[in-house]
């Protein structure tokens, strides 16, 4: 199980009220509380024997932005760095914290965002894998021959899409291995990816289908027989720059270089006694119980 940290955490932030989860003096634990949850029912239902959470070393690398500026600039803070609730930063070394006296694996890697340590995880690990995140970019790491699928996290976990390639080919008309070219052709507002100018999910569905990446529909345009309409021949030409670059942008990084790792999933804490004070001094007993026990669990269940 490959989990995308940042995806969980700052959906687990959003999810519960910071009212509902407050340390003895006051500090918010809201992010720390729904994110070991999250894990425990992930744990608890696909049983996992290995597992990573990958984190943003780097979430907005320069070479992305080198090649499309207007990539996240919206997401920039005034002081530089990623727009983050206050409330949530302080929470983020917390959950390494319980993760490494949990005993489970972390790792990222300098210039690169988590989705690209996801995907070269999933391409070196042995499968079956599971890649659970609520970016729709992860959809593209899907690969039925090698058992690589994604749980998708969008309306949360415990209403998680287990997706295979048909599920792809079924929500947007692509394959799986096509999806990059077909989220460049469309756009992403959340990522800062304009798409091309009235081109919406159906027409970049159709026109994956028919010329399979933008490298094909560009090189059609430079054939007058290729068939366009003559508005849409006009505005992909318009955007040739933007499709020269955008799917590199869009495409997850698969030969990112990470260390060594210890992916084994513990059936009990690695550090139980530091586990115990950090859940007693964050006031996160019952989550981490919960955790503990969904741990435990996976050698008698079933």
């Amino acid at each position: 199980m490959l989990v995308d940290a940042p995806s969980l955490y700052f959906r687990a932030y959003f999810g519960i009220p910071e009212s509902a989860a407050k340390t003895a003096d006051g500090q918010p634990v809201n992010a720390v509380r729904g994110f070991l949850d999250m894990l425990a029912n992930l744990v608890r239902t696909r049983r996992p024997g290995r597992m990573v959470c990958a984190m943003d070393h780097d979430w907005r690398p320069d070479w992305r932005v080198a090649l499309l500026p207007s990539y996240k600039a919206h997401r920039v803070a005034p002081e530089g760095g990623e727009v983050v609730p206050d409330t949530l930063s302080p929470q983020v070394p917390m959950i390494l914290e319980m993760l490494d006296a949990l005993g489970v694996a972390v790792v990222g890697a300098t210039g690169y965002e988590a989705d690209d340590v996801l995907g070269t995880l999933s391409v070196t690990e042995p499968g079956p894998v599971e890649v659970v995140s609520g970016d729709r970019d992860l959809f593209q790491l899907i690969d039925d021959a090698r058992r690589v699928r994604l749980l998708y996290v969008g309306r949360g976990v415990a209403k998680l899409e287990d997706c295979d390639d048909d599920a792809v080919r079924a929500r947007y008309g692509v394959p799986a291995n096509r999806y990059a070219e077909f989220a460049a052709l469309r756009g992403d507002p959340s990522d800062g990816l304009p798409g091309v100018a009235g081109v919406g999910e159906k027409t970049a569905a159709r026109l994956v289908d028919r010329y399979g990446d933008i490298a094909g529909i560009l090189a059609a345009l430079d054939d007058p027989a290729a068939g366009f309409a003559p508005g849409l021949r006009t505005r992909l030409d318009a955007a040739r720059g933007y499709l020269a670059v955008a799917p590199r942008v869009v495409k997850v990084a698969l030969d990112v270089p990470l260390p060594p790792l210890s992916t084994e999933l513990p059936v009990s804490p690695a550090d139980p006694r530091r586990l115990l004070d950090l859940a007693d001094r964050w006031n996160l007993a019952g989550a981490t119980r919960r955790l503990v026990d969904a741990l435990a669990a996976r050698t008698t269940a079933g």
